[in-house]
């Protein structure tokens, strides 16, 4: 994205120009969906999509923040001695959130500054614009104010703001793959104790596309705390018998020889999902080193049936775009990506057949479900990180 239309609206909206510009992606999961807060595995990437800021600082203890994303809301001001939530302030939270925290983690915030942001994420389609802006705002000060803190800790703290300033409990996966992300590679993170590995990614003549469902799904509000809560349960009952921190150390085995031990039927599937899945995630490191894009497709499908079946967070949307695209030639594999209940789904696909791709499936989706599903070609990308400053006439 040009970001000199950026510095027009800051120059604009603050009477002078900006003096840094920022950048952070949104992610995929490639696989390992629903294993994070289960300790296993997960296999995300950044993407290209993603947030930009432009911003400078300010010599009072004042921060104003304007969002082309949400031109109603005008720019939001605060102090940097009132960092509590507050519902007016809409998505400003985020960004407010990780003020507080990095203050609180002991870095010298000793100004206010000014910024325009502008994300190209579609919102609400699960692609993480949360942790993308919470990253961003990460590496933003991190820049304008020279504080040097470690990725690794600027990554838990997007996570503390997710969980605690926003009150949505999901794992570490978003923040990590926005922070970590490295150009045409997935990470392959154990959530459990964050050791990770970059995989090669080789896609030399296939097309990762992403599709929206364009159903928006708000994860606060969704089934998540009862999926996790569920999770929850399931260990409980295994822990009568088997010394265990976390469904994903279970391998397969394990799990079959145990669920006897999980009173309900739900919970049980809950279970075998958050088992399997992670063993998946495993397996597709193992087939993506090899070179074996259809193995690593055939997992991506299996990966689908059991968020389908056994976790039910698909939903007729997702299910609609991911059976039409398994109908599609050139389709290595296809699942639903994020935390469900609408958003998106991805799909692994031959250069050549994009085009086709792209009308066959949206054709499909339009008959079943009404209205028109949205395709994104998605490249992989690097992590939050600083850019190049662009000129602009005054």
């Amino acid at each position: 994205m040009n970001i000199s239309p950026l510095n027009k609206t800051f120059l604009d909206l603050y009477g002078v120009l900006p003096k840094q510009a920022f950048f952070a992606p949104g992610r995929i999961n490639l696989i390992g969906e629903h294993t994070d807060y289960n300790g296993g595995h997960v296999f995300p990437c950044a993407i290209t999509y993603g947030t930009y800021a432009v911003a400078r600082k300010r010599e009072d203890q004042l921060v104003r923040l304007y969002s082309e994303n949400f031109p109603n809301k005008g720019i939001i001001e605060f102090h940097l001695n009132e960092l509590d939530y507050n519902k007016d302030h809409d998505w400003a939270n985020y960004p407010k959130g990780m003020i507080r925290y990095i203050s609180e983690a002991g870095f010298q915030i000793p100004n206010g500054f000014e910024c325009v942001i502008k994300g190209n994420i579609p919102n609400g389609a699960g692609l993480s614009s949360s942790a993308s802006i919470e990253l961003l705002t990460g590496v933003l000060l991190d820049g304008l104010f020279q504080l040097e803190i470690p990725r690794l800790d600027l990554i838990k703290i997007g996570k503390r703001v997710e969980n605690e300033f926003i009150g949505v409990n999901s794992g570490i996966m978003d923040q990590f793959a926005i922070g970590m992300g490295k150009e045409k590679a997935g990470i392959l993170l154990d959530c459990q104790t964050l050791k990770y590995v970059y995989a090669p990614i080789q896609l030399d003549h296939h097309k990762i596309i992403i599709m929206n469902t364009n159903k928006r799904r708000e994860l606060a509000d969704s089934k998540y705390n009862e999926r996790r809560s569920e999770c929850e349960e399931a260990l409980r009952q295994l822990q009568k018998k088997l010394s265990i921190e976390a469904l994903g150390q279970l391998s397969e085995q394990e799990f079959e020889d145990n669920k006897h031990l999980i009173t309900n039927e739900v919970v049980r599937k809950r279970a075998r999902h958050a088992v399997y899945e992670n063993r998946r995630t495993i397996k597709a490191l193992k087939e993506l080193k090899a070179g074996n894009l259809v193995g690593f497709g055939q997992l991506m499908n299996q990966s689908h049936l059991s968020l389908r079946d056994d976790y039910e967070v698909t939903g007729v949307e997702l299910d609609s775009l991911v059976e039409a695209a398994w109908q599609q030639p050139g389709v290595l594999g296809a699942r639903m990506t994020g935390a469900g209940f609408g958003g998106c789904a991805i799909a692994i696909v031959a250069n050549e057949k994009v085009e086709n791709f792209i009308a066959s499936v949206g054709a499909a989706y339009r008959v079943k479900i009404g209205y028109e599903a949205e395709f994104y070609v998605a490249n992989i990308g690097d992590g939050a990180k600083e850019i190049e400053m662009e000129a602009v006439d005054e």
